[in-house]
Parts: C-alpha cells; sequence; structure tokens
C-alpha cells in the first residue's frame, strides 16, 4: 500500500470501514467519449490492470463505428448517453446547457430519444439506457418525461435530488478536474479530503455509492497519478470495492 501521507486518511476510513464489517461502494464515470485515443487507451488499460468497471458518457452525435469497435472486446465498459452534441445552447449570461429551457422539449427529447437508440445499436454489449447531461445540467422540465425516451437512469453531479423524474438517479460527486481554475487535476490532498467527507456522510449506512468523475481526454498527469493510486488504495483495503452503474441500475428506484 502506498505511503504518501497524502492518502493516509482514505486508508484509515477505509480500515474504519472494516473494522465495522462494512465495505464503501464506488464507481466510475468518465465524459466526452467519442472515438478512440491514446487517452482512452490509457483508461482502459487502468481499469484492466484494477478490474475497475468504467462507464464512459459518449456523445451520440460525434461518435460511430470506430469507437464501437474499440470497445467491443473490452468487458468493464459501458456505455450511457451524453446528451446528443454536447452544443451549449444556452445564453451567453447563464452556465452552459444543451438539456435546458432554451429549445422545445419535443426537439429535445427527440434528440434524446434518437441518442439512445444510435447507442444501443453501436454498442449492443455494452449499452445501459442512462442519460448523463452534458455539463451535469438538465431542465427539470424534461425528467418525467426520460422513461418514455428509453432511460433508465439518470447520472448528474451531486446528492440525489428528491426531482419529480420518471427514472432513480446515480451521481457522480466527486470530480477530478479543476475546472474554475488550473483546469487540471485538483490537489491530490483536496481530493483525498473529498472521497473521506463522502465516505463519512455514508458510515451509517446510508447515501448513494460514491461517483467519482473523470474526462479521460483532457487529464494532464496528475490526474492520471491521482486515479492509479485510488485504484491501488481501494485494491489493496478490502473496505472499498468498485461496481459497474449496471449494479447499481438493479438497486435503485425512481426519484434517486
Amino acid at each position: 500500500m502506498t505511503e504518501d501521507p497524502i492518502w493516509q486518511p482514505l486508508q484509515a476510513e477505509l480500515a474504519r470501514w472494516i473494522h465495522a464489517s462494512r465495505s464503501a461502494k464506488f464507481w466510475l464515470r468518465d465524459d466526452d467519449a467519442v472515438e478512440p485515443t491514446a487517452a482512452l487507451d490509457r483508461l482502459i488499460g487502468l481499469a484492466n490492470d484494477f478490474d475497475v468497471p468504467v462507464t464512459l458518457a459518449v456523445i451520440p452525435a460525434h461518435t460511430g463505428e470506430a469507437l464501437a469497435e474499440r470497445l467491443a472486446a473490452e468487458r468493464r465498459i459501458c456505455v450511457a448517453v451524453h446528451g446528443w452534441s454536447h452544443e451549449n445552447h444556452a445564453p451567453k449570461d447563464r452556465k452552459k446547457q444543451e438539456l435546458g429551457p432554451d429549445r422545445p422539449h419535443e426537439l429535445v427529447l427527440r434528440q434524446l430519444r434518437e441518442g439512445c437508440v444510435l447507442l444501443a445499436r453501436l454498442y449492443p454489449d455494452r449499452f445501459v439506457p442512462v442519460l448523463v447531461p452534458p455539463w451535469n445540467r438538465i431542465d427539470a422540465a424534461l425528467l418525467p418525461y426520460l422513461k418514455a425516451c428509453g432511460f433508465k437512469a439518470l447520472s448528474v453531479f451531486g446528492p440525489a435530488k428528491p426531482v419529480e423524474t420518471s427514472v432513480p438517479q446515480i451521481n457522480t460527486h466527486v470530480d477530478l478536474m479543476d475546472w474554475h481554475g488550473t483546469r487540471g487535476c485538483r490537489d491530490h490532498a483536496e481530493l483525498v479530503g473529498a472521497i473521506v467527507e463522502q465516505l463519512r456522510l455514508r458510515f451509517d449506512g446510508s447515501g448513494e455509492p460514491i461517483g467519482i468523475l473523470t474526462h479521460h481526454l483532457v487529464h494532464d498527469e496528475s490526474a492520471w497519478v491521482f486515479l492509479t493510486k485510488l485504484f491501488q488504495v481501494v485494491a489493496l483495503t478490502p473496505g472499498g470495492r468498485w461496481l459497474s452503474i449496471a449494479d447499481l441500475m438493479k438497486s435503485q428506484k425512481p426519484g434517486g
């Protein structure tokens, strides 16, 4: 196990779970995949090395047979729907959003249905009917219609909220990237602290599985180092385990 003091808080927290005969549940979502790249190969290699299931949020409008062929033999990879084209339709004075209120709902829902059908066809053995909204934002008025579009779950960022939706939420909670600062990996100690905080919130048995959010296309070396060490720590500590999104979907109820 790593001797890096930065990781000791996570090791100690997972040891606490062991002593309580409990197992912390993690899952990994990686956004913005469209085609085979060296960065994707590196992510898949890490997942294979540590037996970590990965949910790739794929952008339907920009993907195709090349990625489907690359993933065909990768048993640890699931493919979810990352909006339609990952295009911002919000005014300049508002946060970016593809699935917002700035276009007719009928158009947005039609594109989501098309994205669901397209990815199901391209990735018959990898597809999971989960919607991952670009920028983790979606107009609440669309939520009651997701099931009719073919989806069985919604995945955004943050704790599941008690909103009116036709499908359960399977969210991410810790994002590796510093989007509002360096746009590289966040400080490693800060990330470890965020994961430990999430674990402590769940120690009493409540709460969602902890979702780790990555973006392989923009990872700097620091992000890869952090992800590798996170996989190492969890692999060597019985207090934590990685689950696939397919596993998580089996235990969810509508509305999160």
